[in-house]
């Protein structure tokens, strides 16, 4: 029975019958009010959302945003020669970019495609290609598309884009925290750290102890928006890339539709307000989302090393059993305990032959290398 694909441009479009058939919802990030939540503060994105039809059943879903990006953005921090970068820069006109991606733009992770189970997963994923295909050629003046964040056990499936003209391309890893069960307080995870970590992790909160943090309801979220937007922008400015802006009207949706799921915390320095983390509680995974920093305050209070420390604190007081804190500051996380999980984007420029060009770049990619600390006693 053939494969076909449905395109829908808002979330309130999809039938309740198709989330029930392809049963993805029990992963926050592939529920409707999630998704809905950053289409309704995002305006400037295209959102469109696939589902793969067989006998009329919906069998598979991607997510996908178009966004429009500077190229420079996008070249600057990756690791290629002066003059390779000059070449690429060109090719696209050192001009803005429209990018299709597939994968949540928001997250990092494998959160961009779904496959209902017992379905034939090659075949499956290639319809979603082929609907990623079709959507790209009905998007008007669209330069590339990306299909992002695969971990390494869905490779043997997610290859087939290569035969769809796309490139692998290895992306900085996501950095994971496992906790183990015996660990009920901080002060449990601190004594299974080698002593050098351990004086780490007191440093951290004792420079960082005439902080107040306060964590945020509905409420104080909307009071605060502007100052979490800054914070925010503070940090993505200081990121090595970033292919979006979110709007944090977004967590003002997040917080009214998974309450006590999604934590926003703030950080008060004499109440002025300096920093801010935020996570969502997904089953037994806590993921931390995006942070804020003042960075004029921040090496003298500490407040990065006391968010990440607040992020153990609430994988364990969320019984979660790992954290995924996301990718950056690789070396950093692993000084906590964190472990990278590798991740794998496929890219290809919409037109044939750029593309062809595109092809040898893309191979030749690097993630930084970073130093893996080994923290555990």
């Amino acid at each position: 029975m053939p494969l076909k694909s449905e395109v829908f441009t808002t979330v309130d479009a999809i039938p309740k019958r198709y989330w029930d058939s392809v049963n993805c919802c029990t992963n926050i990030y592939y529920s409707p009010e999630f998704l809905r939540a950053f289409e309704l503060a995002n305006t400037d994105i295209e959102f469109n959302y696939i589902f793969i039809l067989k006998n009329n059943e919906a069998v598979a879903f991607a997510n996908t945003q178009i966004v429009t990006i500077g190229i420079k953005t996008i070249t600057k921090n990756i690791s290629m020669s002066n003059k390779i970068r000059h070449i690429v820069n060109n090719m696209f006109c050192n001009n803005h970019i429209k990018v299709l991606f597939c994968g949540n733009v928001f997250l990092s992770g494998e959160y961009g495609t779904f496959l209902k189970d017992g379905e034939p997963k090659v075949e499956t994923f290639n319809a979603i290609a082929e609907g990623v295909k079709r959507l790209s050629k009905n998007t008007k003046k669209l330069s590339a598309i990306f299909i992002k964040d695969f971990e390494y056990e869905s490779l043997p499936i997610t290859n087939q884009l290569e035969s769809f003209d796309y490139t692998a391309m290895e992306v900085e890893p996501n950095m994971i925290i496992s906790l183990k069960p015996e660990w009920l307080s901080f002060n449990d995870y601190k004594n299974a750290l080698k002593s050098k970590y351990r004086v780490k992790a007191n440093k951290a909160d004792s420079k960082s102890k005439l902080l107040e943090a306060k964590c945020f309801d509905e409420k104080d979220i909307e009071i605060h928006k502007h100052q979490l937007q800054e914070l925010y922008q503070n940090t993505i400015s200081n990121a090595d890339f970033n292919a979006q802006i979110l709007n944090l009207d977004t967590y003002i949706n997040l917080k009214k539709a998974f309450k006590d799921a999604f934590i926003v915390k703030g950080y008060f320095l004499e109440n002025k307000f300096v920093g801010f983390l935020s996570a969502m509680k997904n089953d037994t995974h806590l993921d931390a989302h995006f942070i804020g920093i003042d960075y004029s305050k921040n090496k003298e209070f500490a407040i990065y090393p006391r968010i990440l420390n607040d992020y153990v604190r609430l994988g364990i007081e969320t019984k979660s059993n790992q954290i995924n804190l996301g990718r950056t500051a690789s070396e950093i996380k692993s000084t906590l305990g964190a472990e990278p999980k590798a991740l794998t984007c496929y890219c290809k420029h919409k037109r044939y032959l750029p593309n062809q060009v595109l092809k040898p770049f893309i191979k030749n990619v690097h993630i930084k290398s970073f130093k893996q600390h080994s923290v555990f006693k």
